[in-house]
């Protein structure tokens, strides 16, 4: 069977990433392809890298044009896209790349985001563990996902194995991440200039007041945190793509390196994307550069008293557009690792 997917957002940096990996998916077509201010242009006017969709043109982003299709991507700035799924039919397969369903607080939401909070829907990151089995139990036969923050989920992936086998504490969790300018997403912001980044590293959001911190916190509460705390730094690097993500933690007295490393080890054996490397090996972002892979390299401080786990991602890929389509796979019931690929493009 053949899925028709109409993808909003379609003239954005994750918009065209899904169309990128879609390109490539045997098991769907797509069909419709939308935007805002470039509503009425040739799809490849303003994505001229995915020549697979020359035939394509830009319609407006309205639930009359999205509707009537099997799956419906929604690549829609924070706040946008709550209205537009609200008016989908219920058995579409909606899954919103933005912000507006991956929260389950309401508190949390208006905190750090205002606004109206439009529900949580099922949590795009099928590896994440639980208290008892992982986010992909969940995903199965859905028919609303939220998709992840990129940084949320790198964090999550990287602090989730410690907390769910006890071997880490929940309180006094510290992240610092470099990431690429991408991740903002492709409107033209002052401070996101090629003259203001390049040969520079520009922290921002700092200080506990980035939109995903409460996204972590969530996920880490489901793998049996009760409150944790965590000290989130982003700080923009000069590279299109990418996150690597340095994040460390109090070790619970008692616990030795062994049994740090089985926890991770036993939270990612066999899966497919998210993979730990042998002991002593550390990713870089060059590693993962187009490909659907959560790359962690694991340490201890013996005198810290910490664990340290470096996490390499790819934020449109695996830390967004990869993580949409892996679990819209899984919600349909196709192999989940059908058109995601694991490796990576260098140099």
């Amino acid at each position: 069977m053949t899925y028709s997917v109409a993808v909003s957002g379609a003239s954005g940096y994750a918009g065209g990433e899904i169309l990128r990996l879609l390109a490539d998916h045997p098991d769907f077509e797509v069909r419709t392809v939308t935007a805002h201010s470039n509503a009425g242009q040739p799809l490849v006017a303003v994505q001229p890298h995915l020549r697979a969709y020359t035939h394509l043109t830009l319609q407006e982003t309205t639930p009359e044009v999205l509707s009537g299709h099997d799956v419906v991507f929604l690549a829609l700035p924070h706040g946008a896209s709550g209205a537009v799924a609200a008016a989908l039919p219920d058995d579409t397969l909606v899954i919103d790349c933005g912000a507006d369903h991956r929260l389950e607080s309401s508190t949390d939401w208006a905190r750090f985001y205002g606004a109206d909070h439009h529900g949580a829907w099922t949590y795009g990151v099928p590896e994440l563990p639980r208290l008892s089995g992982t986010q992909r139990d969940r995903l199965a036969k859905t028919r609303r996902i939220a998709a992840p923050g990129c940084n949320a989920s790198t964090v999550a992936l990287s602090l989730a194995p410690g907390i769910r086998a006890g071997v880490i504490e929940e309180h006094d969790l510290v992240s610092v991440l470099a990431v690429g300018p991408s991740g903002a997403g492709k409107s033209l912001k002052a401070h996101l200039l090629g003259a203001e980044i390049l040969g520079s590293a520009n922290p921002y959001a700092v200080g506990g007041v980035h939109r995903h911190i409460p996204e972590i916190q969530q996920a880490l509460r489901w793998a049996g945190a009760d409150r944790p705390t965590i000290s989130f730094t982003p700080v923009i690097v000069p590279m299109s793509r990418g996150i690597l993500a340095t994040s460390t933690a109090r070790l619970v007295p008692g616990t030795d390196a062994a049994a740090v490393r089985r926890a991770w080890e036993d939270a990612y054996a066999g899966e497919p994307f998210v993979q730990l490397l042998p002991e002593g090996q550390f990713p870089k972002t060059a590693d993962v550069v187009g490909a659907n892979t959560a790359l962690l390299g694991l340490a201890v401080d013996e005198q810290a008293g910490r664990v340290v786990v470096i996490a390499a991602v790819d934020n449109l890929v695996k830390g967004t557009a990869g993580a949409a389509v892996q679990s819209a796979n899984i919600a349909l019931g196709l192999t989940e690792t059908t058109g995601l690929p694991v490796n990576g493009v260098a140099p």
